[in-house]
């Protein structure tokens, strides 16, 4: 870990330590990928599901975004370079339907995560392929993990799979094991006992909705 140097301290959230290095931080051990048979969905609140191969998944339009890391274990790491396919290239390819506001993030072997709509559907949030010019390598969530940006790195799933549209927003692993609900690193957003009472109940109605459709 190093200091923060006071010319870029507007850069890391409070609570923060810089790093030069990725640690690796995983869920579970690091799944076998089989790309022929490997596929990325959006399914739930749509009007028509919709899926890629993974061929199909790399002819559509890649961008590069250069953007910080902050991982909710305190250290951040600066200035990565990212390519991949922009969340934008996704959304207009999927109709949904009005009342689908929330996120649930799939992904191998059993990961989920929640996000907003709002901070899914973001200009430097990709379904990142590369990392500093190199495919993304399988312990950092290769071939494919989701990156957004103003999250605690928890949201940004490795291996990621599908979406699913939901108009509740109920707490995937992390969440239901004492995480936040939206993990915001300025304001510190780590831990479950930090979210406002109404953002407690609107995860247990979420979740008992849930309960109820299954």
């Amino acid at each position: 870990m190093m200091d923060v140097d006071p010319a870029g301290a507007d850069r890391v959230p409070p609570g923060q330590t810089l790093t030069l290095k990725w640690p690796v931080l995983t869920y579970g051990l690091t799944p076998r990928v089989d790309l022929r048979r490997w596929t990325f969905r959006c399914f739930g609140l749509v009007e028509e599901e919709v899926a890629w191969t993974w061929e199909e998944f790399l002819a559509l339009p890649r961008a590069k975004v250069t953007s910080d890391v902050h991982c909710v274990t305190r250290w951040s790491k600066l200035d990565n370079a990212w390519e991949g396919v922009p969340i934008r290239e996704i959304m207009r390819r999927v109709r949904l339907k009005p009342e689908a506001k929330h996120v649930m993030v799939h992904a191998d072997p059993d990961y989920t995560t929640n996000l907003a709509l709002d901070d899914l559907v973001q200009d430097d949030v990709l379904l990142a392929l590369k990392h500093n010019g190199r495919d993304l390598e399988p312990d950092h969530g290769g071939p494919c993990r989701l990156v957004v940006p103003k999250l605690y790195f928890w949201k940004s799933a490795k291996w990621v799979r599908a979406f699913e549209f939901l108009d509740v927003n109920p707490p995937g692993l992390w969440e239901q094991n004492g995480y936040h609900m939206r993990a915001d690193p300025w304001k510190e957003e780590r831990y479950s006992d930090q979210e406002t009472h109404a953002m407690q109940k609107m995860r247990a109605e979420a979740a008992r909705r849930l309960r109820e459709r299954s």
